[in-house]
C-alpha cells in the first residue's frame, strides 16, 4: 500500500512538476489516511469504502480539524485514488462524494489605503530599506504571492512595458503589472545592490550576505517595518496581496481581472473580496445615506 502511495508522489512530482511544498502537503494526507485505515485494520486500497473515507472525516472534525485542512485531505485521497484507476489498480474511488463540513466564511484582513502609504513612505535611504521598500511596493502592486516575489528574477521583469511575469502554482504563468512606483523603487534598489551581491546573481532580492533572500526573511522585515512606521497591525506579505486584491476590484469591479492578476485557477477563491467591497459599500453608505442614518 505505500509502495503504491511512493509510485503517486514520484508521479505527482515527476510528471505533474508539483512543488516541493505540495508535495509534502499530499504526503501528509497520505499519512492521515494509512493511520484511518490500520485503525478499520484495511491493509487493501481496494477495500476503502465511503464509509471508510467519512469515518476518517467525522473523527478528524470532532478532533478540530478546520473545514479547508479537511478539504485538502479529502482532494488528495481523490487524486490518489483518479491515478490507482488510471493505473487499473482500483476500480472507485471513495472519495468521490465525500463532503466536508462547511466553515463559515473568512474574509481576509486588508490594510486601507492610508495605512499603505504610511507603510511604504520610508524615509531610510540604506540599502536594506531599499531592498525592503521595493519587496513592498512589488507586493502591493502586483500582488504577487510570498514565493514568488523571494524566487523572482531579473528575467522575469520588464521595465520598458510595466510588467512582470510570475510562474505561480500549478507552473502556471501569469503576466502582472508593475506600477510606477515598485517600478522607481525597484530601479533604486537594483542601483545599490551590487553592495551585497554580484551582478551576475540572477534574484531580484538578495540577502546583506548576497544569498537569494528567504521567506522568512520578507516576513521578520515587512513586520519590522509596519512596527517602525507606527502601523497599529501586524502587517505580512499576504496582507499586502489581499490589500492590493480588496483595492484593485473596490476600484474596478472586475472581479475576472483581479481573478487573473492574483493567479487564481477558481474565481470562486477570488469571490471572497466581492463580500469585502460589499462591506465597504455598506459602510459608505450607512455614512452617507440620509435614510441610513439612525435617529
Amino acid at each position: 500500500m505505500k509502495a503504491r502511495q511512493q509510485q503517486f508522489i514520484d508521479y505527482l512530482k515527476n510528471e505533474r512538476g508539483l512543488s516541493e511544498r505540495t508535495i509534502k502537503a499530499y504526503r501528509r494526507d497520505l499519512v492521515q489516511l494509512n493511520r484511518e485505515l490500520e485503525r478499520q485494520d484495511i491493509t487493501e486500497l481496494a477495500r476503502v469504502s465511503e464509509h471508510t473515507i467519512r469515518a476518517l472525516i467525522a473523527r478528524l472534525h470532532r478532533q478540530g480539524q478546520g473545514s479547508r485542512s479537511l478539504q485538502r485531505l479529502l482532494s488528495a485521497i481523490r487524486s490518489f485514488y483518479r491515478w490507482l484507476m488510471k493505473e487499473g489498480l482500483a476500480e472507485h474511488n471513495p472519495a468521490a462524494s465525500v463532503k466536508a463540513p462547511k466553515a463559515a466564511r473568512k474574509l481576509p484582513v486588508t490594510l486601507d489605503a492610508d495605512a499603505i502609504t504610511r507603510l511604504l513612505e520610508i524615509k531610510d535611504k540604506s540599502p536594506l530599506a531599499l531592498r525592503d521598500r521595493a519587496i513592498m511596493e512589488l507586493f502591493y502592486s502586483s500582488g504577487l504571492r510570498l514565493s514568488e516575489l523571494a524566487s523572482l528574477n531579473w528575467a522575469q521583469v520588464d521595465f520598458s512595458s510595466g510588467l512582470v511575469t510570475v510562474t505561480g502554482k500549478g507552473n502556471k504563468t501569469r503576466m502582472v503589472p508593475l506600477g510606477s512606483y515598485a517600478s522607481a523603487a525597484l530601479l533604486e534598489w537594483r542601483k545599490v545592490r551590487g553592495e551585497f551581491a554580484p551582478l551576475e546573481e540572477p534574484r531580484v532580492f538578495v540577502s546583506n550576505r548576497g544569498n537569494p533572500i528567504s521567506t522568512r526573511t520578507i516576513q521578520v522585515r515587512i513586520k519590522y517595518w509596519a512596527r517602525r512606521q507606527g502601523l497599529p497591525q501586524q502587517v505580512y506579505p499576504h496582507l499586502l496581496r489581499h490589500s492590493f486584491a480588496s483595492h484593485m476590484l473596490e476600484s474596478s469591479g472586475d472581479l475576472r481581472a483581479v481573478q487573473e492578476l492574483l493567479g487564481h485557477a477558481d474565481i470562486s477563491t477570488t469571490q471572497v473580496y466581492t463580500h469585502l467591497d460589499f462591506q465597504h459599500l455598506a459602510s459608505v453608505y450607512d455614512k452617507a445615506h440620509p435614510r441610513a442614518k439612525k435617529k
